[in-house]
């Protein structure tokens, strides 16, 4: 256990940050999944939002956020 009161206020920092992180990842993972299973408009755009606040708080790359984008776009297409 840390002793100095700065390392002691990063370790609550990080727990916090690890489950917000953690419920972020796992929803984006369930909604893109959806996405790709049920191809409604609806899901898309549940998805892509998603997808965006990620990439803004930099849970993902922003790169990663587009190409999944677009990736789930052009299967809904065809």
């Amino acid at each position: 256990m840390p002793i100095i009161k700065s390392a002691i206020k990063k370790m609550r920092q990080d727990k916090i940050r690890t489950i917000r992180n953690y419920k972020r990842e796992t929803t984006v993972k369930r909604l893109v999944k959806d996405a790709r299973d049920k191809k409604t408009p609806q899901s898309l755009k549940l998805a892509f939002s998603a997808l965006d606040k990620a990439a803004k708080v930099k849970l993902i790359h922003p790169n990663k956020s587009d190409r999944i984008k677009s990736r789930l776009a052009k299967l809904a297409a065809s």
